[in-house]
């Protein structure tokens, strides 16, 4: 599965460039650079609207030196942002081989986000390498880019009563050779995985996506057949498997104790 990865050249006058490097990265000049220093201790963040803040460790694994740490916001469209949400501290030092934290904090100005469905924003990490005392050096800086989803109270589920994964309420609608995932519940949903089988290989065409809140996306796939298997990522980073039985009508999900 293909990505996408930011790279920040700081260059020793000070000049900033960007290169966007896609795939694996297997690059050999960049192979045994690639590691960030600054590190997050999960892939997604929820932010439940009853608690107005969540908090992530963030760890520098550089043991030798000092790094700077750069957080902030962006909305759905990947634009930089201030408010509802806001970033805190929005610039720390974190010693070599030290732990912090960073917090997501919710202004009074979230109350006006939809109190029906969750909201998507993407939380960037930015780590700032010391400026080196050798001529001609070339600093490369690592951006973390993961998503933040605002959950509000009226919809947080109560794990303690007896719970089944919202994502088992998809269903899939045959669109010509492939299909449409239908997701009627309020929470995102992402794919990351289209199978014919839980054994089976990535389906021809399947890009991972995220299917909105009481939306619906075409998956991209073919050769799925009357049973796909579809690989959602949960709130912890999990990627159980979804595994649907087709009929004449939408293809229903198959939960997984009647499996």
């Amino acid at each position: 599965m293909q990505f996408l990865t930011k790279w920040k050249l700081i260059m020793r006058n000070n000049t900033v460039k960007t290169l966007s490097v896609a795939g694996l990265l297997t690059t050999t000049l960049l192979s045994g650079q690639a590691q960030a220093a600054i590190a997050l201790d999960r892939t997604r963040v929820i932010l439940n609207g009853g608690d107005n803040s969540a908090s992530m460790s963030i760890t520098n694994k550089n043991t030798q030196l000092p790094y700077l740490a750069q957080g902030w916001l962006e909305n759905e469209q990947g634009e930089k942002i201030n408010s509802p949400l806001i970033v805190l501290p929005p610039v720390q030092r974190v010693e070599p081989g030290a732990q912090s934290q960073v917090k997501v904090q919710a202004l009074p100005a979230a109350k006006a986000l939809p109190q029906d469905r969750e909201s998507l924003f993407y939380f960037n990490l930015r780590e700032i390498p010391p400026k080196s005392n050798k001529a001609n050096t070339l600093q490369i800086a690592l951006q973390t880019r993961i998503k933040l989803f605002y959950r509000p109270a009226a919809i947080v589920p109560n794990k303690n009563a007896a719970y089944s994964p919202w994502q088992e309420q998809l269903t899939l609608t045959r669109q010509g050779a492939g299909f449409r995932a239908n997701n009627p519940t309020p929470y995102y949903i992402t794919l990351v995985d289209a199978r014919s089988s839980k054994s089976g290989k990535t389906a021809a065409g399947f890009e991972p996506l995220m299917v909105p809140p009481k939306g619906s996306v075409a998956l991209g796939a073919t050769g799925l057949g009357n049973a796909p298997v579809l690989t959602y990522v949960n709130d912890y980073g999990g990627r159980p498997d979804l595994t649907f039985k087709c009929g004449t009508g939408d293809c229903q999900v198959v939960p997984e104790k009647q499996g």
